[in-house]
Formats: structure tokens, sequence, C-alpha cells
């Protein structure tokens, strides 16, 4: 569940204005019952989730108590996900949830929360609610239930309704007197500066005017330990990720393009920091891997079976089997995100984006050092190991090979685009384009072989046999037609402007 809600300061003496104007045409606002309610939030002793912008409370009263807020990256949306369990006892599934945060550190009570809530519902005019607007005046206790502080505030959050609505309801408040609009948990101004402080994980923060390589280092590292971490607990909930991706593919990017930068920045990062990171990273990417395969291959199914009609129930056979194939992967990746093992990778991601361990090369600027590091994926991928031999009747292995030597020139040039020639983002683009040609090539060979080795599992199976052959047919039409593609991508890539400013 999505929450996204916003929050205003206000007073003892503040009269919350007639609401009526926020609701649409036809439609009322409904006052409920006040209530009160009392939450306790668990956090590290340096406070770890709060400083995240996460939160892991038990709150009375709940039909599921246990909740878990997990930050989206957009101010005032959260992932929300709330379970049964017993007060003294946190869910492990939602502890889980917070790995990436607390990364091993015991959890406690760190706060109490006690609410008087008067809640009022934005309803259309068939009754659905579209907001709830609060007003909450909040006591802040210590374990003894000793009062320590307090605070008012309110709270508009979306329920059925839009942005607009939210903004409506926002302006009428305002307007009364109400101050903000911006977001801060309840629990975070009640352990007030502490939980304001920086979190442990440094996102990238741009470029300076003149980086060094370093630098480019630096952002690089922390963009994708970012990425990854933020989808860990998406790939734990089987949610999607942002954008209607796979939170799989996401994680799976991440550590993909990490691995790739340390390779590329060798020459920049101490070896006895950069391998290990680098072995680690493969190790849980070839974990996510059986599971993105098993995504991939049962979108394509679908695709690929309604060009012309085949016979359904085969189909279903198949993507069964899929299936079984998926929940086998996801097993194996709930154990792994389980592990000693992924709890140490976790920390040192975390250092690793604090503080990269970079060599005295590092020092020189990102212009002059970064196109020589880029140059020698370059060099792999247009030689003759690379595109150069390659021709319609090379093998699937040998097309397979070209698209791993092209991914690793492409995250290269991604990595240091932003601090070198204008022509290194032409050429980011435009390989970007060889790599759809080459991806489309691997996933329709991959596919071909996979009909056929689940039809042959199940010898007996006459009509699934026909069907797993005409999907065949019809990936092998798709990598002849990607081979005969790919001379003009590559030819794209290539011209002068694009490649200039490597030397």
């Amino acid at each position: 569940m999505v929450e996204e809600e916003q929050k205003y300061e206000v007073d003892d003496t503040f009269v919350l204005p007639d609401l009526s104007a926020v609701a649409p045409a036809g439609g009322r606002v409904r006052s409920l019952p006040s209530v009160t309610l009392v939450a306790r939030y668990l956090d590290t002793v340096d406070l770890r989730l709060a400083r995240a912008g996460a939160s892991l409370r038990h709150r009375r009263g709940d039909e599921l108590p246990w909740t878990v807020k997990l930050p989206t990256g957009t101010p005032g949306v959260r992932h929300e996900v709330s379970r049964p369990g017993p007060k003294g006892q946190p869910p492990p599934e939602l502890v889980e949830l917070v790995t990436a945060l607390h990364r091993g550190a015991p959890l406690a009570p760190v706060t109490v929360v006690r609410t008087v809530r008067h809640a009022h519902e934005v309803c259309d005019r068939a009754g659905t609610v579209l907001a709830e607007v609060v007003d909450d005046r909040v006591t802040v206790l210590d374990d003894a239930g000793t009062t320590t502080g307090g605070f008012r505030e309110l709270e508009v959050e979306l329920k059925a309704g839009d942005r607009e609505l939210l903004d409506r309801a926002g302006a009428v408040l305002r307007e009364a007197g109400a101050r903000g609009g911006s977001f801060v948990p309840k629990h975070v101004r009640a352990l007030g500066a502490a939980a304001q402080a920086e979190p442990d994980l440094v996102g990238p923060a741009g470029l300076p005017s003149d980086p060094s390589a370093g630098d480019v280092v630096t952002e690089a590292v922390r963009k994708e330990v970012r990425r990854l971490l933020a989808h860990d607990p998406l790939v734990r909930l089987r949610a999607p990720a942002a954008g209607g991706d796979t939170a799989v593919h996401q994680m799976r990017v991440a550590c993909r393009r990490l691995r790739s930068d340390l390779r590329t920045f060798k020459p920049l990062v101490r070896r006895s920091w950069a391998r290990p990171l680098r072995d680690e990273l493969r190790w849980i990417a070839g974990v996510l891997g059986a599971a993105r395969d098993a995504e991939v291959l049962r979108a394509r199914l679908r695709r690929t079976a309604g060009a012309d009609p085949l016979d359904p129930a085969a189909v279903d056979r198949l993507d069964e089997a899929l299936a079984a194939r998926q929940r086998v992967a996801h097993t194996a990746i709930d154990e792994a995100l389980r592990s000693p093992r992924y709890l140490a990778l976790v920390d040192a991601l975390v250092l690793a984006a604090r503080a990269p361990r970079l060599t005295g090369r590092a020092a020189k600027p990102a212009a002059r050092a970064l196109p020589k590091l880029v140059a020698r994926p370059w060099r792999r991928l247009s030689g003759p190991g690379g595109v150069d031999g390659l021709g319609p009747s090379s093998p699937d292995e040998r097309w397979h090979a070209v698209r791993k030597q092209g991914k690793q020139a492409r995250y290269a040039v991604n990595a240091v685009s932003p601090a070198v020639d204008t022509a290194a983002r032409k050429l980011s683009r435009a390989l970007a384009g060889v790599q759809d040609v080459l991806g489309e090539h691997q996933d329709a060979a991959v596919a071909a072989e996979t009909w056929l080795e689940l039809a042959a599992e199940r010898p007996d199976d006459h009509e699934l046999a026909v069907t797993a052959g005409r999907l065949a047919e019809r990936e092998r039409e798709s990598v002849r037609r990607m081979r005969a593609r790919f001379p003009a991508a590559w030819h794209r890539a290539t011209r002068r402007r694009r490649t200039r400013w490597l030397p």
C-alpha cells in the first residue's frame, strides 16, 4: 500500500475551517467520532530508521497493529505495510523489510506517541472517501508514561482522490492559518533533532562544476547503492517498482551497474576494497537472475502467443511451468536476503556510498582521466572479439557475448558522461539503441530454447509440443530480424560525432 499525505502545524487556538469546499460537487464531509491512538515506535539506538524516513510501530487498537512505513523518494509518499502480532514482538517479516536500514542492529522502543484524533472524511456524491483530514493532538510519553512533550498538527491523507484534491485541502487549511504543508512524521518530531540528522546511507548529490575523477566515481557508487537498497523491501514484498518495472529487475540492474562501474574505474579504486565488493554483488545478482529470467519469459510468452491464435490451454501449461520456476527462484531470493552474507553486503554498501576507497589517481580532473578508462570497454566491444567479425550466421553465444560487452561499454559511458564531452551523452543514447537490438535478440533466442525445453519435459503432451514449436519459430524469426537491424544501430553508435571524445 502507498500512503500519500501532507502535514500542517497549528497551535491550540486554531479553529478547523469549514471543509465543504474541499469536496467535489454533490459530495460532502463526514465527521467521525474522536479516537485515542497510542503508538510505540521501535528503532536502533542511533535512530537509523527515523533518520532514513522510515518507521516501525505498534499502535494499540488497530486491526493490524504493527506497521512499517518506508520512504519512496517523494516527500509525503510512503509504502505502508501492516501485519498482526502481539505488542512486544514485531513480526519478523516487518523487521526484514527494514534490513537495509537497521543492518542487523537491535530494534527497541524509542518513543511513545499518544494521539487524540478528530477525523473528517471528504466524500464524493456516491459516498466514496476521497481524502481524510485529521486534527491530531499529540502527547509524547516516555516508557514510564510520563509526558515529555506535545504538539498539534493537521494531516490530509489521500484515499481515492487525486493530487488536486490534496492541494485544494491544503489551500483551505493554510487560509485558516495552518502552517507548512511539508512532511515530518510524528515520531520524528517527538524524537527531536537526533531523528532529523543525516541518514547513514549517503545519496548522490550531483557533481561540482569541475569534478575530479574521484567525484565521478563517488557519485556513480552512491547512485547505484541507493537504487539497490531502495528496492530491497519491494523485492521482499513482491511489489512493483516505479514506472511499472519490477523490483527484482531494478535491484539486479543496480548490482550489475555497480559491478560494471567498479570495473571501469578499476585504476581509481583500491583493489582490496573493490574486488570483494564486486564478488558479493555478482553473488546477489545471480540469485536475482533466475527470478528475473522467469519474469521476462512469462511476459514474453503471452506477447508471442498473442501474435495469432494458439492453443490457449497449452500456453497456460507453459506459463504454469514458468510460474513454478519463478516461485522456486523467489524462495531462493528470500533465503539470500535473510542470510548473514547479505547483511554483511548491505553494511559494505552503506560504507561504500559514504566513502569509496580511492587511489591517488582519482584526484586527477575527470575530463582528462575518464575517457581513457571508457576506451577500454569500447575497444573490447568494437574490436575483433566484439562487433568486428560478428555476422548474420554467427552463433547465438557469439551474439550474447557482444551483448555483454555492449552493456559494459554503455554502463561505462553512462557513468562518465556527466563529467566529459556532450558527445558522451549522444554515444550513451546510441548504445541504448544497440542494447535494445541485442537484448531482444538474446531474449528471443533464450525463449525459443525454453519453449522447446518445457515441451520436452512432457513428451506425451502433443498439443504442448505443437504450441512450443510454433512459439519457437516465431522467436527465431525475431532473432533474424534483430540480426538484420543490428548493422544500422551499430553504425549510428560509431559515428565520429559520438566517439570523438574517446582516445
